[in-house]
């Protein structure tokens, strides 16, 4: 828990962000301000952020399907959000605290269908879509949904009694062969209207409930508010992409983490969308597809997990990857051998690679790691996001522990989530 902090222990600076007598810990970078507007929620917050203008003609999409090249634009996605959301309410009484579960693959109408709950004033609760039966039956036993959306393939999952399921598409372009099974979503995107409803919802309303394994036990819902969400998007998205010249409006993400998972929806469904980068969009991962998606769409930026780093290294090895493009390559949700670290750099010395640490209790903010021409650390997890602070505590003694010290780490800041 302490590899954020070690660089300290040898740091003349450490005095300037650890208080000995208080035991915490605080960023290094400036506090980023955040909106004051108590009836702000997340989704007019994400597109305030991003310029809605004409687009000049080849205009980068906002989300790109991998396999078919569909696309959305950013146009397109402030509509259908706003169509979305106005059909769950008329359609389906989606109001301030409806939970709705999502049980969905990775697919451009995802952060459609995650936003849409969300400008509608529901509460979104995300579901890994490899679930079985008895694991959904579970979770619809304890969120009790007013609503499913669900793909076809998951929603033969779901017992008789569960709440109305709507089945929803992977993409919003209907090809000849697609049936009538997705035919009552599209009846939800009826309206052309831009604005989105008055959710009455502001930034202490819970948003969305993502659960968290923990260390033991059973899974257990965090509870995410829209201030929460808004923080992550403010103090992990935006402000990682500030600490590059790179307009972040060039960088093309490849979306190969799960977005029902923190890590994803916090990327993929919300952030990014707020700068104007292009999301392609894989279903699941495979190496194979994955190198393919690369070249084809000029990927930057790989947001990953250890087991993708390794099969990565696996096709360097067979001379089946190079991935040219990759400006840079982050890691998170798990920790990394220094083997690992060291083979993956040694085999793509043109990638920017690093480290984060976040919870879903924390909405994905905690450390980010950064590296200058004069200074690499590939091994640590980085320095605290800004506006929030940490104790290193001992838990035997309950003590707080000075910089170098191994313990339990604890966070406090804007991103910590709801308490129940």
């Amino acid at each position: 828990a302490a590899a954020a902090m070690q660089d300290a222990a040898h740091d003349p600076s450490a005095a300037t962000f650890y208080s000995a007598a208080a035991g915490l810990y605080a960023s290094t970078h400036p506090p980023v301000p955040l909106p004051a507007d108590p009836g702000l929620s997340l989704v007019p917050h994400i597109f305030s952020r991003l310029p809605l203008g004409p687009a000049p003609p080849h205009s980068p999409p906002c989300l790109l399907d991998a396999a078919t090249a569909a696309s959305l634009s950013r146009a397109d996605l402030r509509r259908l959000v706003s169509s979305l959301a106005r059909g769950l309410r008329r359609a389906h009484n989606v109001r301030a605290g409806s939970v709705v579960l999502l049980v969905l693959p990775n697919s451009v109408a995802f952060p459609v269908a995650f936003l849409a709950v969300l400008a509608a004033g529901g509460v979104a609760n995300t579901m890994n879509p490899s679930s079985s039966r008895a694991e959904i039956a579970e979770r619809l036993r304890d969120t009790a949904p007013s609503l499913v959306l669900a793909s076809p393939e998951n929603a033969a999952k779901l017992p008789p009694s569960a709440a109305p399921v709507v089945l929803v598409p992977e993409t919003f372009n209907p090809t000849p062969s697609a049936g009538h099974e997705f035919a009552p979503f599209r009846a939800l995107l009826d309206s052309d209207a831009d604005d989105f409803p008055s959710a009455e919802v502001g930034q202490e309303d819970a948003a969305a409930v993502l659960y968290s394994s923990g260390t033991s036990g059973r899974s257990k819902g965090v509870v995410l508010t829209h201030r929460n969400l808004i923080a992550m998007v403010e103090l992990f998205v935006r402000f990682e992409a500030s600490q590059y010249a790179r307009p972040a409006c060039d960088n093309v993400y490849l979306a190969a983490l799960p977005m029902f998972h923190v890590y994803g929806l916090s990327l993929f469904a919300a952030g990014l969308l707020s700068l104007g980068s292009t999301v392609v969009v894989m279903r699941r991962f495979d190496v194979g597809e994955a190198v393919r998606a690369v070249h084809r769409y000029k990927v930057t930026h790989l947001p990953l997990v250890p087991p993708i780093m390794a099969a990565l290294l696996r096709a360097k090895a067979t001379g089946a990857s190079s991935l040219d493009s990759l400006v840079q390559v982050s890691s998170g949700a798990a920790p990394l051998s220094g083997k690992l670290v060291q083979d993956f750099i040694k085999a793509f010395p043109h990638v920017d690679f690093i480290q984060g640490y976040g919870m879903t209790e924390s909405t994905a903010v905690g450390t980010r790691g950064f590296n200058t021409s004069k200074h690499k650390k590939y091994a640590s997890v980085g320095l605290l996001a800004p506006n929030m602070h940490a104790k290193i505590v001992d838990l035997e003694t309950g003590l707080c522990l000075p910089p170098g010290s191994c313990g339990e780490l604890w966070l406090h800041g804007p991103a910590i989530m709801k308490e129940r």
